[in-house]
Order: C-alpha cells, then sequence, then structure tokens
C-alpha cells in the first residue's frame, strides 16, 4: 500500500457560504455503494483506509468548499474576463465561451462580490467537492492465468465466466453477430481517471484527448489532530509516486473499473464492447473529492472535443430551495451536450431512495431530462462463490439475476432503463460454496492508492453500484451511434425501446422501460 501526503478532509454538512452570493448545499450520494454490513462471506475486501489518511466512511453526508466560484454569463465570457480576475487577486481556472460558463479560484475578501457585480455576469456560486463512496467490492488474490487479447471474442476472457452481467444483458449475443464496437467511436468517461496500461484497456484509451481537470482546488486536512484547509493537486501525487504516467492515471480505482466495463480487450474480463475508443477525463480525485465545476467543465469539454457518448458513473443531491441557479447550470451544459450529439448516460445513485417523491431534492444527474438515468440489477446469490481452496470462484448459477439491487435508487419517471450492478441478499450465511454478494467484476487500476493492484496489469476488481450499471448503457450507446448517428433521442429511445420487460409491461420504479438488452438493441436478435 502506498502512503498519502496527508489526511482527507472530514465530511461537513454545508459549503463555506459567499456573502450575497448563491451557496450550493449539496448532500452527496454516489454511484458506488459502501456497505457497512458485517459481511456473509469472508473473502470480501473493502477498501482499506490509507495509511496515512482518516478516510470517513459515511463521506457521502457531507461535501466541502474548493475555494473555487463558478460564474454565468449573460452572453460569452468578455474578452477581458481573465484580466478582470487577475486585477481582483484571482485567477481563472476555465473558461466557456459555448456554454457562457468559467470557473475562477483565488478571490478573497471582497472579490467574490465585485465578480458578481461586473459588466457580463450573471451569476456567481461557490463551488463545491462531492464524494464517491467507498464500494463493497472483492478482490483477487492472484492474477494467475493471465490471459491474451480477446478483442474478436470477448467471451473468451480469463473471467468470463464470472460476469452474469454480460450475459444479462445479453452482450454476447452481440458479439456473435460481429457487434465489437468501433475506434471511430468515443466514449468520455468523467470519473477518477483511467490506468491505460492495464491489459484490459491498452490501446482502448485515447491518450491525446484524456485529461486531468481536477486541477489544484482546497480541501479539509487533519494535520496533528488540526482540521485545516490546504490546497490539492492530484497530479502532483500521480508524479510522486507515479513517474512517467500522464495526470489521468487512476489513483483510485472507479474510472479503471467503469472504463473497461464499457470497452475492454477482454484479457481478464469482457466489457460491452471491445473497440470503442475511452476518453478518460479526470473530475474526481484520490482523496474521494469531484469538485462540481470540473465535472461541469468536463461535460463541456467532452461536447467540444468529440464525444459521441458521456458516462457519468457520479452521483449527488442537493436541496432545491435556494439553489435554483444550480439546477439551470446542470441544465444548460447537458443540453449543451445534447445540442452537440452527445448522448449523456449517468448512475441513478445508492441510496435506495424514490426520486419521483424526493421532495425538496434535486436529485443530480437524473432529474436532468436530457440524460439516460441507469438504475442497478443483479442476483440475490452465487451457487459457486467458492472454490474448493476457499478462494473466490463466482461462477454461478446465479439466483434472480435481474433482482433490483438493494442499494438503487427508483422511480417511475426518473429511471430510464435498468443494468447490471450487482446485489446482495441478507439473511444468515449460506451453505458453501454459495455466497449472498455478486459483484461486476472489470479492471482494477494498478496506480490505485486505495487497492493494492499495483504488482500486476491483470488484477480485476468485484464492485456495486449504479456506478456500475451506466457503463452498460454507455457501451450500448456506443454501438448505437454506429447505426443511428450522433442521435441521443433516437439512441435513448432504441435502448428503452428494446429492453427486457423484467418486471412487466410499461414502466416500472425500479427499471424504467426494462432492463437493458443490448443484443435486441442492436439489432442482433428479435
Amino acid at each position: 500500500m502506498f502512503s498519502v501526503p496527508f489526511p482527507v478532509r472530514r465530511p461537513v454538512s454545508l459549503v463555506r457560504s459567499v456573502p450575497g452570493l448563491a451557496t450550493l448545499a449539496v448532500v452527496a450520494t454516489a454511484a458506488c455503494v459502501y456497505d457497512a454490513r458485517v459481511p456473509s462471506e469472508p473473502a470480501i475486501a473493502r477498501a482499506p483506509q490509507l495509511s496515512a489518511m482518516a478516510v470517513s466512511v459515511a463521506s457521502s453526508a457531507g461535501v466541502v468548499a474548493t475555494g473555487r466560484l463558478i460564474v454565468s454569463f449573460t452572453g460569452s465570457a468578455p474578452a477581458t474576463f481573465a484580466a478582470q480576475v487577475a486585477a481582483l487577486g484571482g485567477k481563472v481556472v476555465w473558461a466557456s465561451s459555448d456554454a457562457g460558463l468559467a470557473a475562477v479560484s483565488g478571490l478573497t475578501g471582497s472579490g467574490p462580490t465585485k465578480l458578481a457585480g461586473m459588466k457580463g455576469v450573471q451569476e456567481v456560486d461557490a463551488d463545491a467537492a462531492i464524494p464517491l463512496d467507498l464500494p463493497l467490492i472483492a478482490t483477487e488474490s492472484t492474477a494467475d492465468a493471465a490471459g491474451v487479447a480477446s478483442n474478436a471474442n470477448p467471451a473468451g476472457a480469463v473471467r468470463f465466466a464470472r460476469q452474469w452481467n454480460m450475459l444479462a444483458v445479453q452482450a454476447d449475443a452481440a458479439w456473435a453477430h460481429g457487434f465489437l464496437g468501433s475506434s471511430n467511436v468515443s466514449i468520455f468517461m468523467l470519473d477518477s481517471g483511467i490506468d491505460y496500461l492495464h491489459a484490459d484497456l491498452v490501446g482502448r484509451v485515447d491518450l491525446n484527448r484524456s485529461l486531468d481537470l481536477t486541477g489544484t482546488f482546497l480541501t479539509q486536512a487533519v494535520v496533528n489532530k488540526d482540521t485545516v484547509i490546504v490546497p490539492f493537486t492530484e497530479a502532483d501525487t500521480v508524479a510522486k509516486y507515479f513517474p512517467g504516467r500522464f495526470a489521468f492515471t487512476d489513483l483510485f480505482f472507479h474510472g479503471t473499473h467503469t472504463g473497461a466495463t464499457v470497452s475492454s480487450n477482454a484479457v481478464r474480463a469482457a466489457g460491452i464492447t471491445s473497440g470503442t475508443t475511452l476518453v478518460a477525463v479526470k473530475v474526481c480525485g484520490y482523496i474521494n473529492e469531484c469538485p462540481f465545476s470540473s465535472i461541469l467543465n468536463g461535460i463541456i469539454y467532452a461536447a467540444l472535443n468529440g464525444a459521441d457518448v458521456v458516462n457519468m458513473s457520479l452521483g449527488g443531491a442537493f436541496p432545491k430551495a435556494g439553489n435554483g441557479r444550480f439546477v439551470g447550470l446542470l441544465n444548460k451544459v447537458f443540453n449543451f451536450a445534447r445540442s452537440r450529439g452527445v448522448t449523456v448516460v449517468v448512475s441513478a445513485g445508492n441510496a435506495a431512495s424514490d426520486l419521483d417523491h424526493d421532495g425538496n431534492t434535486y436529485s443530480t444527474f437524473c432529474n436532468t431530462p436530457s440524460v439516460i438515468c441507469v438504475s442497478a440489477t443483479g442476483p440475490l446469490a452465487d451457487a459457486n462463490a467458492f472454490n474448493p481452496n476457499g478462494n473466490l470462484a463466482r461462477t454461478g448459477p446465479f439466483t434472480s439475476v435481474d433482482a433490483p439491487a438493494y442499494f438503487t435508487n427508483f422511480g417511475r419517471s426518473a429511471i430510464s432503463v435498468g443494468a447490471p450492478g450487482g446485489n446482495s441478499s441478507f439473511g444468515p450465511p449460506l451453505p458453501r460454496p454459495a455466497g449472498r454478494d455478486v459483484f461486476v467484476w472489470a479492471a482494477c487500476s494498478q496506480t490505485s492508492l486505495l487497492i493494492g493492484c499495483f504488482s500486476s496489469p491483470f488484477f480485476i476488481v468485484g464492485a456495486q453500484g449504479t456506478s456500475m450499471s451506466a457503463p452498460h448503457v454507455s457501451g450500448t450507446a456506443a454501438l448505437l451511434v454506429s447505426i443511428l448517428g450522433r442521435n441521443p433521442g433516437l439512441i435513448k429511445a432504441r435502448i428503452q425501446q428494446t429492453a427486457d420487460n423484467v418486471a412487466g409491461n410499461g414502466t416500472t420504479q425500479f427499471y424504467g422501460k426494462g432492463r437493458l438488452n443490448v443484443a435486441r438493441a442492436v439489432g442482433a436478435i428479435p
């Protein structure tokens, strides 16, 4: 396990306010689920606390201010905007004339108020960092039987027997009919980065367009038992521990897992596609913080740099009252992406909440009309969770493959479609070799500071969450781009119309229009 430079902040309930300006009060619900239950299977490993960090497992309960401000313009950003901000003692982090938005940092005292009074500035909002929860995970003890790339036959992956998820959505039937994905189609993964040297991902990631958008932001740290505010730059950590690696490499694990579920060489585990191009857009740091300003910038960057599909295995929520402008910001950037032909897929979140009756809560990002919102499904048991040696086998048969995941958010109007995200059942331990916990397996980042996968480019990790569900739909959307063109409306309609009605006809609260069927969506089966 690598050590890290300083402890992570403890969660706070509200973003620091900027006097006279709108403030985002976020209550985040991440798209991976942390399960605090005593595990029914001893072999399960939860992400350990980092050796030099005080990680709070309740991090989804709060957010922290980043020291940035999000600026909305009445039109395009003024040509003199950077100079004006500099005169106030700050600097522009990014600015988009196309979207009419910018982020700035370094303003103190009366600076934010003066910024809000500038000509052409519509509003200034305090930025916030939204955390990802640590998921229930299972890791391999060895990387035996490394395997070779199976791009033409993804079912030939070494651990394909574990991938109930690919069989559930009939991805194997799509592969058999030649639907493997095109390198001309790009999926931008807004996440924690991607380990582009993992065996399942070598050659799948566009190294030229991938980048780190987290930048430098303020965070809370515990130093000598005192909580202080310090600047954090993820790129510095990459350079320190992994010299020679691009800054967008994955120090967490989350983005590598979701990326390989979309597109994989199928050395260890298959992805929905084996030919689609991935673009890593790092908007989440390994200290478990995702600046809201970076997420907005990531969507804009994707729309301007050739994204066909954007996958956002992120989640969060904030009160509608007093935060109407943030609802407008989200709608603005998503509509901007849609106007440029980008299909945006988001995870539903893991609070087991009814998104149709969430009162004063705005559930990002499923409350945004222009996205595909994905809930999670998964088996309730694995008949062969263990092999005779007591190690993980995970080969099934699997019980009730399409059951709603115990953690998934739901809602008839909110959920577009369901897809595999892993699941667990509750009760006394099942007789060996059976087990109650079932995972989605995909590549594990060698540069993770959270999971010890750094000894091999062949390790995979199992995880549960709607984070794992969304990439199944994103991969399918990528296949449909080659069939239907860059048309988000048609792609969403095809995915919904061809879904399996696992809970009856019509729209249901856990599945939306049904559970994803890749083969039917692309026309491989009727």
